[in-house]
């Protein structure tokens, strides 16, 4: 569906997508508003109001993509947005979208927001999964039992959203309404009967007074305040107060306090989902799980489960560096190629020094970091969407769960942490989905202590000249000599993780849902175009944006002399002394500060100042580039001090927007520049120390 530009059309109404993570709101989004809001097969996706336009007829209607929740009881980040969107934002009906092959969980959400709201639509999507499975719903009976209208749709098929689409437009525009009655014990009735007949008439028929009155039993305050705002009074007056602690009394003669409350909320509206539930689906086969259990049993078993895991991420990185080399290598001849003829062309309408630093600066700086970063991301990233889509991702954060527990901080963490070996940046973004603000700062902070694609270049590099060897095919110890790097990065985030859960952000390790989510088989076209479009393409830009002024900055520092030395030579003869510390020489740590925009121009800084050209240079093979580093006196100890702080030093520049603009503080942002940087220079002295007493 074509997009749609909200100041271009007259909104007729405004809806809201609810639903349980994982059960495909953001493909039906997706489909609705031709907006390529990214979509997975894993929980916690959206985490703010996406909104787009759907044109249905001659009339357009404003969606907006609400978090994945499982209940609005506000626990959460997410139900708090969902919730208050779904009372306050004024949307004229509310989508629920079910998975057809867990209906009774996804019942539970619907009952909720029924209680809310009086204009709903069930849209019961996979069905085609559940067809699979064997599974079918009485939809006409489900109807019944509800009173809304009830769609079933497929929607990666584009199955049922026509239905959908004529379902929104009719219900939108009706005006017959629907209320639903969650069955609570006696006890609970009584009491919220009696506070919501005194606060009937002062509700102004904005809320039901039965949800009302259960919510201020529950002393949800935050809730309370938002519903006083909409009224412009306060509900809480003297009658209410009145009545309110006679029904509290009420429930305490009965052995209902304000703790045991909630749980008698759940197990009403669960008993409630699972009546229904049971009435409206029939199984064909009685083992439907038995595929995934069986896969389960092994890929999230604690003696198998890591293992395999380590064995997956080996085989993407194996493929990665094996399936970028030729293309890395042919971009790379292909945008020099064109360097001499671009430098003459810009010559004949500027001065040559204009046309140098425009060419063997910027142009040259851009080409570097395009031909190195492209490649690895084309494969990378459709590999790690695949097991997004594929439902393993889940799996790897129920199998570190547990240490990340012990560090005080959130297994979800892992979903970061994976992200960020493709980009640190995308992983930074992607701690959204961890509800606790602390858990989520500690994600950040410890984002970049695993290594990004960016840095791959250069540590495979040095492990091919300096540790494997050049001889031979070395492809398969190369990745895991580089595994073995990784897995120090993420040693690394456990230690840095409970550190700093012990000092700046203590605090107790909160619980959280985890789905495991059906395995899917992923649409592969589709996959690939996403990953690029979404992905690829996102951060490459984010990196030519910043590469332009820092080739810019690198050619300015490598041109201007001082006393017969350029300004490059200068600050590496200045930081030369504290570099000899930590096992490396002041180029070395100058060119990791002017990497700054883009890790993958560190090699060729260092290239271009030991051999003094003034521009970022190139060598054409990697034995070339062993000889000369080895001229420079590198040893073994420098390559793998170099490889250290390769692995820990401050982020990129585009990671550091990304964190200071999610943050929104740049105390955050300094700190994750400073965090890995210490652990880098700490990590490098010790190495140098030992290597010096052997």
């Amino acid at each position: 569906m074509k997009k749609i530009k909200e100041n271009k059309v007259k909104i007729d109404k405004t809806i809201a997508l609810a639903g349980n993570p994982n059960v495909g709101k953001s493909t039906v989004f997706n489909a609705f508003t031709g907006l390529n809001q990214h979509t997975g097969n894993w929980p916690g996706k959206t985490v703010s109001n996406a909104s787009g336009i759907m044109r249905y007829k001659d009339h357009y209607f404003k969606i907006y993509d609400l978090p994945g929740i499982y209940s609005i009881l506000a626990h959460s980040e997410e139900e708090v947005v969902a919730r208050d969107f779904i009372c306050f934002g004024q949307s004229d009906l509310t989508v629920v979208v079910c998975d057809a092959c867990t209906l009774m969980r996804n019942l539970n959400l619907v009952l909720q927001i029924m209680e809310i709201t009086n204009n709903v639509i069930v849209c019961i999507n996979l069905i085609d999964e559940a067809k699979k499975k064997g599974i079918y719903i009485d939809t006409e009976l489900l109807s019944k039992l509800l009173g809304v209208k009830i769609v079933t749709t497929a929607a990666r098929n584009g199955k049922g959203l026509d239905v959908l689409a004529s379902s929104i437009d009719q219900v939108s525009f009706s005006k017959n309404k629907h209320t639903v009655k969650i069955k609570y014990n006696e006890y609970l009735e009584k009491a919220i009967n009696m506070v919501a007949k005194v606060i009937k008439n002062k509700l102004n028929h904005k809320f039901n007074p039965s949800w009302v009155a259960l919510n201020l039993l529950k002393d949800d305050q935050e809730l309370i305040n938002n519903i006083n705002d909409q009224l412009h009074w306060n509900i809480i007056d003297q009658e209410t107060k009145i009545v309110l602690q006679e029904a509290k009394t009420y429930l305490l003669d009965n052995d209902i306090d304000v703790y045991k409350l909630e749980d008698y909320i759940v197990k009403a509206i669960n008993d409630q989902a699972a009546e229904i539930s049971e009435l409206v689906t029939h199984y064909g086969k009685e083992d439907y799980t038995k595929k995934d259990r069986r896969l389960d049993k092994i890929l999230t078993n604690k003696w198998t489960g890591i293992p395999i895991m380590l064995l997956v991420f080996a085989m993407i990185f194996w493929l990665t560096i094996e399936g970028a080399n030729y293309p890395s290598s042919l971009l790379n001849k292909l945008l020099f190629s064109i360097e001499d003829d671009l430098f003459n062309f810009c010559n004949v309408f500027l001065p040559t020094y204009f046309s140098d630093m425009l060419i063997h600066g910027i142009y040259r700086t851009l080409a570097w970091v395009v031909s190195v970063m492209l490649p690895p991301m084309m494969i990378f990233f459709p590999l790690f969407t695949l097991l997004e889509d594929l439902g393993y991702l889940p799996r790897i954060a129920f199998n570190v769960d547990k240490v990340f527990k012990k560090c005080s901080s959130c297994g979800k963490q892992a979903l970061t942490m994976a992200m960020g070996l493709g980009c640190n940046a995308v992983g930074v973004t992607g701690t959204r989905i961890i509800d606790s603000k602390r858990e989520r700062l500690i994600a950040i902070l410890t984002n970049s202590l695993v290594p990004c694609n960016g840095r791959f270049p250069t540590l495979i590099a040095i492990i091919t000249m300096f540790i494997v060897g050049l001889g031979g095919n070395n492809s398969f110890l190369s990745v895991i000599m580089l595994m073995s790097v990784i897995l120090l990065g993420i040693f690394m985030t456990f230690l840095v993780s409970f550190i700093l859960s012990k000092t700046i952000l203590k605090g107790m390790p909160s619980s959280f849902t985890l789905e495991l989510p059906p395995y899917r088989c992923p649409q592969v076209g589709k996959v690939i175009v996403r990953s690029i479009l979404d992905r690829t393409l996102f951060v490459l830009g984010r990196a030519v944006s910043v590469a332009i002024p820092a080739g810019l900055l690198i050619w300015l520092l490598a041109n201007t002399s001082l006393n017969d030395l350029s300004l490059l030579n200068h600050l590496s003869n200045f930081l030369d002394p504290f570099a000899k510390l930590i096992g490396m020489d002041g180029v070395i740590i100058l060119a990791f500060i002017l990497g700054f925009p883009a890790n993958e121009i560190v090699i060729p800084i260092i290239i271009m100042s030991y051999m003094a050209t003034g521009n970022l240079t190139d060598y054409n093979n990697l034995y070339q580039l062993q000889t000369l580093l080895i001229d420079h006196g590198w040893t073994i100890t420098t390559a793998i001090s170099v490889m250290l702080f390769c692995l820990f030093h401050f982020p990129c520049s585009t990671t550091c927007l990304t964190i200071r603009k999610e943050t929104k503080s740049n105390k955050w942002m300094f700190l994750a520049m400073l965090i890995p940087t210490l652990c880098g220079i700490v990590i490098c002295l010790l190495f140098n120390l030992i290597m010096h007493l052997i």
